[in-house]
């Protein structure tokens, strides 16, 4: 902006007929001088408050989207959100003579209601599922942030374990699902770290499953989302039968810590975890278990690469195999067992009609080292997902052995691979 004084002196120059038109008969210089001194500091005057104004102005202009944009953080709209999928699948195998000999079955899968929102400062988080032959809650839990790094989870919430918030790419999920240890969710109370910097941490105490533990009044142990310890196991049981002895986890704390590391384009996640709890009988304890992690998940461009170790162990005198329950079915697991997981993946985004993005994955699982002396449990599922809208796609091929929904049991001695060809299909709304 050009001074007042100078654009003063410039108006007065490029005028100069204002100093010198009068005649020397007709004017006095002095007088002339006068008069234009006067002129030149009226007009400094008006353009000092124009200048002035124009500055408040534009002081207010940017000022104004910083309060308003503060109010909206500040003040949320209140109110809860209702989505959820509907999703069917196709699945053919090598296990079932009769799916064989139809070219495989297409069923509905299941109808998935969720709920999000936020009622003053407490927010709500629930899913439920509807299945043929079971409902199942998997999670509803209340959340309220405690400062600007931390917040608090109370009811059925997810477990924090290994890598977060899975350690799969697939439909089916790890071999670790099966044993309680990937997507678990228990009733109790979690905080966590949001993360700011470099770490992340989650501390958790989860008093029972999702289910209410061993006085839990349900009909059916097994109609649940997460796989968890229903009972114990006696040597000659049916590893698919109801178990005589029941058990259920209780008074659980878990915790899991993260820490990334950047370089470049490369973002990397490097944590443990662990947990401990109690077995309970109904009248008393029965036993304790304990389980811990090591876990990796590397980003680099459109690549992801995971990497887990785990081991467990459930501590009951002269058991050696225990009984779990989900999706309708009992089974049974080593009551002790490690195991490891390699994925990778690659996402390829495309502009295919309604396809937006394609992810290509690998994902390998091996449970070892059994306590029930069987033979290991080996799943690979290779595949892509597909994402179209509201549309999202699984399409896998899974080859495994002692693999449970492959054509066998985690408690499984069979030395036979079976293959499940499968593609799943969900709507999301």
């Amino acid at each position: 902006m050009v001074k007042p004084t100078l654009l003063a002196l410039s108006i007065a120059a490029a005028c100069p007929s204002i100093v010198y038109a009068a005649t020397d008969a007709q004017q006095d210089l002095a007088t002339q001088l006068q008069q234009l001194k006067l002129q030149v500091e009226a007009l400094e005057s008006r353009l000092a408050e124009q200048a002035k104004q124009q500055t408040a102005a534009e002081n207010q202009q940017n000022a104004a989207p910083v309060a308003v944009e503060k109010n909206v953080d500040e003040k949320p709209a209140d109110g809860i959100e209702v989505g959820g999928a509907v999703r069917t699948n196709f699945s053919h195998t090598s296990y079932d003579e009769g799916n064989k000999n139809r070219g495989g079955d297409f069923d509905f899968d299941l109808l998935r209601l969720d709920f999000r929102g936020t009622v003053g400062d407490v927010s709500l988080n629930a899913e439920i599922r509807f299945f043929d032959y079971m409902t199942a809650v998997k999670k509803a839990y209340v959340a309220y942030q405690l400062d600007e790094l931390w917040q608090a989870q109370l009811g059925i919430t997810q477990v924090p374990f290994g890598n977060w918030p899975y350690n799969s790419n697939n439909y089916f999920f790890s071999s670790n699902y099966y044993l309680g240890l990937e997507d678990d969710h228990d009733l109790g109370l979690l905080f966590k770290r949001l993360s700011s910097d470099q770490w992340q941490l989650d501390i958790g105490f989860f008093k029972n499953d999702e289910l209410g533990g061993i006085d839990g009044y349900v009909g059916d142990k097994t109609d649940r989302y997460s796989y968890d310890i229903v009972g114990a196991r006696g040597a000659t049981e049916d590893i698919y039968g109801e178990p005589v002895q029941a058990l259920a986890e209780t008074n659980t704390f878990a915790s899991r810590f993260g820490y990334h590391v950047a370089q470049g384009q490369l973002n990397t996640e490097l944590g443990f975890s662990v947990l401990s709890g109690k077995l309970h009988h109904g009248a008393r304890n029965a036993g304790d278990y304990q389980a811990f992690a090591l876990h990796l998940n590397s980003r680099y461009q459109r690549w992801q690469l995971q990497l887990q170790h785990s081991q467990y162990h459930y501590d009951l005198d002269d058991i050696e195999r225990v009984a779990v329950g989900a999706y309708g079915f009992y089974d049974s697991i080593a009551a002790e067992a490690k195991s490891a997981t390699v994925n990778l993946a690659y996402d390829l985004p495309v502009q295919w009609g309604p396809i937006t993005d394609l992810q290509f994955y690998n994902n390998y699982s091996l449970v070892y080292d059994k306590s029930d002396q069987s033979r290991s449990t080996l799943m690979n599922v290779t595949g892509f997902s597909i994402a179209a809208g509201s549309l999202f796609t699984y399409v896998d091929y899974a080859h495994a052995r002692n693999q449970p929904f492959v054509g066998g049991s985690m408690a499984g001695n069979s030395s036979d691979e079976e293959q499940r060809f499968n593609i799943n299909i969900g709507y999301y709304f």
